[in-house]
């Protein structure tokens, strides 16, 4: 299956990360930026890198944004701007368009023109951070989507002394345990046997509904 191919547009510091994180992983990335800095930037780092202004359709269309699988618009400060790249995105066809808001009142007209998701990185940031200060068991959270996620979790303890068939994770707390992590040598072990028996503040890597997780934390 082929990868998806992204473009990012606006090449602050959260356009370049994303844009520079996507390539890192294989993907085929545009970068574009009218100011000729940011694009030489990260030139060197993704696919193609551009200088053009994202608020003008005809240099959208020349740059065949339509055939792109997503885009992520990252000029969140500027509504103007954003509101006009969100429009023609979508007017020339890219199937799913993200944008960046500075902040709430943003994110509503940015909605209303077409975007597909509407981000607030700081907030969102801000809200990670604050959970994971909090965190009793959760280790480390990676959201797969809306619903899922990959949880590295240390087993709470009413689990000890119990198996992994005995706790039966998946029905009471809708987990699946991918593998176990060694105390000792941070080594990580895919697969776990039913008759494993879980000792003091093991860590599991659980695939896991991410509603639920709160719950499992109170453990």
């Amino acid at each position: 299956m082929a990868k998806k191919q992204y473009a990012v547009l606006g090449l602050g510091i959260f356009g370049s990360t994303v844009a520079t994180t996507l390539a890192e992983q294989g993907c085929e990335v545009l970068a574009v930026d009218r100011d000729i800095s940011c694009v030489e930037r990260v030139a060197s780092e993704v696919t193609k890198a551009v200088v053009a202004d994202v608020t003008k359709i005809e240099e959208l269309s020349a740059l065949g944004i339509e055939d792109f699988d997503v885009a992520i618009i990252a000029i969140g400060t500027h509504l103007e701007e954003a509101v006009l790249a969100t429009m023609h995105c979508k007017e020339l066809g890219v199937p799913y368009v993200i944008t960046k808001a500075k902040n709430k009142a943003f994110m509503k007209i940015l909605e209303r023109v077409g975007a597909d998701r509407v981000i607030r990185p700081e907030k969102e940031i801000g809200m990670k951070l604050a959970k994971s200060l909090l965190r009793k068991n959760l280790v480390d959270v990676v959201e797969l989507d809306d619903d899922n996620s990959i949880v590295e979790i240390y087993a709470p303890t009413i689990w000890t002394g119990k198996t992994v068939k005995e706790l039966n994770v998946r029905t009471k707390y809708e987990m699946n345990i991918l593998g176990v992590r060694d105390k000792e040598t941070e080594q990580l072990s895919l697969g776990v046997a039913p008759d494993y028996k879980v000792k003091p503040r093991d860590r599991f890597l659980v695939l896991a509904r991410t509603e639920k997780l709160e719950d499992f934390d109170t453990l």
